[in-house]
């Protein structure tokens, strides 16, 4: 297993050091730089000094020269500064990456708790009413798009009654405390719970409907086991195998944040992060937080690697073995 753990994350390293410079050579590639902005914003700059600014900052050297330079930095614990925020990349990212904890965390936790219960429940009641309604309900969550759900709900709850906030993390002037800012973060962590939990309870209810016909599920029926323990006990760990890779997939936009999500609702997270320093060409902070979402990726599929040894004992990682069924 140890071994097995060190070779991923080997692997991971050498994906990170790849997508570190396809990133680099995608937002180096993009119209305009920072100089572009200073002339447009001063227009008593001149063509000289624009190019001494450019030569200032190593701008009119090669995009590969670029490269190995701000990787040799950043191996060595220095990833620029934000030219948006005027202070260290690795300063700036703490609070808008606890902000998106906090709403994906939630909408996350939310999602698998309604999503599991809601799949078990419609296949073991397989085409009937309550199955067809649960199905409704997801395809409902799934179809409807993620902007227009976010301006249903500011204008149901903050326009015609106010009873919530619309935007931000707490109230101007401060003060409001833990209350203030849950109060805030109803109305997003509604909003990514209803896109996402459509999709994760069709997921379980498809494995639950696939393991419920396995021979393995009939001689527990045959041995007398009720049916809340062939479900919760014998069927929803195999179940839940497929339903993990799902997740996992997903689970890296907790960190890389829903981006609509935040604009809509003006929240400081990290999809917001990464939106504005694109927009702004603030290429340090962009390249950051894009590997940083990367890696979150790669950590989560690991996981899900590991978890599926805990669900089905059959699932091997020793060494010389790999994963077997």
């Amino acid at each position: 297993m140890i071994r097995y753990i060190l070779q991923r994350l080997g692997e991971s390293a050498a994906v990170i050091a790849l997508m570190s410079f396809v990133i680099y050579a995608l937002i180096g590639l993009m119209p305009g730089d920072p100089i572009d902005l200073m002339i447009n914003s001063d227009p008593r700059l001149t063509p000289a000094d624009a190019a001494r600014l450019r030569a200032v900052y190593g701008l009119d050297r090669p995009l590969v020269d670029r490269y190995l330079s701000w990787a040799a930095a950043a191996i060595g614990g220095d990833f620029g500064n934000s030219r948006l925020h005027v202070r260290p990349v690795l300063d700036v990212m703490p609070g808008f990456l606890l902000n998106t904890v906090k709403l994906m965390g939630l909408s996350f936790i939310l999602s698998v708790a309604i999503a599991i219960p809601a799949g078990v429940i419609a296949a073991r009641r397989q085409n009937s009413r309550l199955d067809h309604v649960i199905n409704l309900l997801c395809f409902a969550g799934i179809s409807v798009p993620v902007f227009w759900l976010a301006l249903m709900l500011i204008i149901l709850f903050s326009v015609m009654m106010p009873i919530l906030p619309a935007s931000g993390i707490a109230s101007v002037g401060g003060g409001g405390g833990i209350m203030d800012a849950a109060r805030h973060l109803v109305l997003p962590v509604a909003t990514l719970t209803i896109f996402s939990v459509g999709s994760y309870t069709r997921f379980v209810r498809a494995a639950m409907i696939e393991v419920l016909r396995q021979d393995y599920i009939r001689t527990a029926r045959a041995k007398g086991a009720g049916p809340s323990r062939i479900v919760w006990v014998h069927a929803l760990r195999n179940a839940m195998i497929p339903v993990v890779t799902v997740i996992a997939l997903s689970f890296g936009t907790l960190f890389s944040g829903a981006l609509i999500t935040e604009t809509m609702f003006a929240y400081p997270g990290m999809g917001k992060l990464i939106y504005d320093s694109i927009m702004g060409n603030d290429y340090n902070m962009a390249l950051v937080t894009l590997l940083f979402a990367t890696a979150v990726t790669l950590a989560a599929n690991l996981l899900a690697d590991l978890a599926y040894a805990w669900l089905d004992p059959r699932i091997s990682y020793a060494a010389g073995e790999g994963a077997r069924p």
